[in-house]
């Protein structure tokens, strides 16, 4: 091993190399002292090299190489050569290997402790690499799922109930036994999920097999375990954790509990339903310890967004934001709460149930079972002089007819509909009884939203239109517009689990009423949807989406199936619309 005769303070080589002066070596090392981070870490911090640079310089006094391991194909077989706890301890990855031994990326080579413990755990020849620690990290979070240790502990727990029934509620009762096999294979199931940034966790039960299907980015993720004595388990102790009827298996249920994992707080939603082969559970997890967005965050066009807090700041009023389940509206909600939360204010809201805690913000969860709905609590709010109000959904018409009246007497409030566009949302708030001249009055803006997957950027490429993607194309913008574009796809690698997608990132589109919708709402409920389309103002969700193509950040496939739906409401007014929004569009990638 050659790297101990190479060893160097890395401030004197980088003032050797002229790269930095002492100036700034100066303001790192405070840097360091006041975070306790290392020195290349503030260097970088502090403006003084980039991440890259830094690598370069280092690979090359070392005599080693610097790679990056977006650039790499990783096997999984030779990655779990390294457990994965001495692969966070050590800050290492195996990348490869042939007949030479193994080769192990380190953030930092010349380590040599590091390097003795890892040559021991994989009893092989090996040899360093240079890699990023940041992407290292990471990686090391896609790479190392749990889904051979929930194997394995699945089938200690089938073991262990070889005995009958008995022996499951003694076992599952055993508050104290912090090692037995269920509570391991649930804190297994829960890291593997946090790890994979899962919504929720579904554990299905089969005639001979348990199913764990994790929802990732909108997309469910299976895994199959042998032996279904395993689901029964696993369901009476998630029913002891949320304090639900274990006994009962005929009837769904509804609870929630929190779980510590890996030192991030979740919040734990659980519904069971009976199905054929015994009951069906899922878990709707939130992420305490996760941040809540900015609105800058959410995907929000920059104009879309000007006009959005524009809305929200106003001291009176109804804002609605739409969409299908799972759209993403509570975390634009929350988003637009965390705007305008100031001393200054008095905020309440009305939740089933309270997804997230927010300071100073008065927080009530509906509870239907004892007649704690969103019309009754909503009448209590009023009594609790608030300027804020936030409805978590528009169920009924006296929830409807009191938020409207709310919103027309000096208060800002904030809900959600269950509709496909925010034109149609009018509908459903007059289906649900409410008065034209009411709505007309009450409502400011409609917010409709969808979340789109991003193309993985490790291993995007560029994709060609299918005869379908090309037709749809040429009658939403046009063919003289359609071949300025190159859109992109995702190839699937290590990092998106071969899918071709990483993240999702929201499309939306914005209605604000103003003089001539909302005396159109007033005279002509019947054709406001229309009206709406065609409003100087409003760009359809539809262009959102296909602008996010265009910039290579979704792709054709992701666009065409959030505007199921939505292309053909446009009806007449679509190539107005188009029109508007080709303006919009930047330029092309590639």
């Amino acid at each position: 091993m050659s790297l101990q005769k190479k060893r160097i303070r890395l401030g004197d080589l980088l003032k050797s190399e002229g790269v930095i002066t002492e100036a700034q070596l100066q303001e790192a090392l405070v840097r360091q002292k006041q975070t306790g981070q290392k020195l290349g870490r503030a260097l970088t911090d502090v403006g003084a090299i980039s991440e890259h640079d830094l690598h370069v310089l280092l690979a090359r006094h070392l005599g080693i190489d610097y790679l990056e391991l977006s650039n790499l194909q990783l096997d999984l077989a030779v990655v779990s050569l390294l457990p994965e706890a001495q692969a966070r301890r050590y800050r290492a990855l195996v990348l490869h290997q042939d007949q030479r031994g193994l080769l192990v990326g380190m953030a930092d080579p010349s380590d040599l402790f590091a390097y003795d413990e890892i040559a021991r755990a994989v009893g092989q020849p090996i040899r360093v690499a240079l890699i990023s620690e940041s992407e290292l990290l990471r990686t090391i979070d896609v790479i190392y799922r749990n889904t051979d240790e929930i194997a394995q502990l699945a089938a200690e727990v089938d073991e262990q109930l070889a005995g009958g029934d008995v022996q499951l509620d003694s076992m599952l009762e055993d508050e104290q036994a912090a090692d037995a096999p269920i509570i391991r294979l649930l804190q297994s199931m829960f890291g593997d999920a946090l790890r994979a940034k899962a919504s929720d966790i579904h554990i299905e039960p089969d005639e001979k097999v348990l199913r764990i299907r994790l929802r990732v980015d909108g997309v469910l993720q299976e895994q199959t375990i042998e032996g279904r004595g395993v689901a029964s388990a696993m369901v009476t102790r998630l029913k002891l954790m949320s304090g639900l009827d274990i006994s009962e298996k005929r009837l769904p249920q509804d609870g929630r509990f929190t779980v510590r994992v890996e030192d991030h707080s979740v919040d734990v939603r659980v519904s069971t339903m009976p199905i054929q082969y015994g009951e069906s559970v899922v878990l709707r997890l939130l992420d305490q310890s996760a941040n809540l967005m900015r609105l800058d965050e959410l995907g929000l066009p920059e104009d879309l967004r000007t006009r959005f807090e524009h809305l929200i700041q106003r001291n009176n009023g109804m804002v609605l934001v739409t969409g299908p389940t799972g759209s993403g509206k509570t975390t634009t909600l929350y988003s637009a709460l965390n705007e305008v939360n100031r001393p200054g204010f008095k905020i309440i809201t009305a939740e089933d149930p309270v997804e997230y805690r927010l300071e100073r913000i008065n927080q009530v969860g509906i509870n239907s079972k004892i007649g704690l709905s969103f019309s009754r609590v909503l009448r209590t709010v009023l009594r609790q002089d608030p300027d804020i109000i936030l409805v978590g959904e528009m169920r009924d018409e006296e929830t409807v007819e009191i938020g409207l009246r709310a919103a027309m007497t000096g208060h800002l409030v904030f809900s959600t509909l269950h509709t496909i566009s925010a034109a149609g949302a009018i509908h459903r708030l007059l289906d649900m009884g409410a008065p034209p001249y009411l709505v007309a009055a009450a409502l400011h803006g409609i917010l409709a939203q969808r979340l789109v997957r991003r193309v993985c950027e490790h291993c995007r490429e560029p994709a060609q239109l299918n005869p379908h993607q090309r037709v749809w194309l040429e009658a939403l913008i046009g063919v003289e517009q359609l071949d300025q574009y190159q859109f992109m796809q995702g190839s699937g690698c290590n990092f998106c689990h071969l899918t071709g997608y990483l993240g999702r990132i929201g499309v939306y589109e914005l209605l604000e009423l103003d003089s001539h919708l909302t005396e159109a709402l007033r005279c002509d409920p019947t054709g406001f949807v229309e009206i709406a389309n065609a409003s100087p103002n409003f760009r359809p969700l539809v262009y959102c989406a296909l602008e996010y193509a265009a910039k290579g950040i979704t792709s054709m496939d992701e666009v065409i199936r959030v505007s199921g739906g939505l292309v053909s409401d446009l009806a007449g007014s679509a190539g107005m619309a188009g029109g508007r929004a080709l303006e919009h569009i930047a330029e092309p990638v590639g």
